[in-house]
């Protein structure tokens, strides 16, 4: 069960993870600090705005700092372009898959971390993405919805390329 539930997630998640820590922690936060201590040097804080918003603020970053510290830390990062069985659903593929009316759906299998419905990318822990593990083209396999069962059928299954096009600059 440790396996289920890790966090799983990509190089360019993983990176986009670092990205936001080091922009709160180098960026926003000491500048919000320098707010703070000036708010407080000018006396009564109890009815100074940019004391107590500051304070709050700082809460919420040293919130999202110690989230995004724990979910790296956890993280276990997983290049898509690496997997061995590439005629499978596993982390990182993009399959094309049919429902019974023939209706079509793209979906990429992410961390759960790098999870975007709208854009197609389905978190690793997602029901969808739990029933699509390991699945090869022409499998179908049901999803529970909250209004039911929908059977799906993979169409087709790619992975990004091992080896990116680097010939052009």
């Amino acid at each position: 069960m440790a396996g289920e539930r890790s966090n799983i997630i990509s190089p360019a998640g993983f990176a986009a993870l670092r990205a936001e820590y080091d922009a709160l922690l180098g960026g926003e936060r000491p500048k919000l600090v320098e707010t703070i201590s000036w708010a407080a040097g000018n006396g009564d804080r109890s009815e100074n705005g940019d004391y107590i918003y500051g304070r709050k603020r700082l809460r919420e970053i040293d919130r999202r700092l110690a989230f995004l510290a724990r979910r790296m830390k956890a993280a276990r990062v997983v290049d898509p372009a690496a997997q061995p069985d590439k005629s499978r659903i596993w982390f990182g593929a993009t399959a094309e898959l049919a429902d019974e009316e023939d209706e079509r759906r793209t979906v990429t299998l992410v961390g759960d971390d790098e999870a975007d419905a709208g854009a197609g990318r389905i978190g690793w822990n997602s029901p969808l993405a739990r029933a699509l593990r390991g699945a090869g083209i022409g499998d179908l396999r049901t999803v529970q919805l909250p209004a039911g069962p929908k059977e799906w059928e993979v169409m087709a299954v790619r992975y990004p390329s091992e080896i990116p096009d680097r010939s052009f600059p």
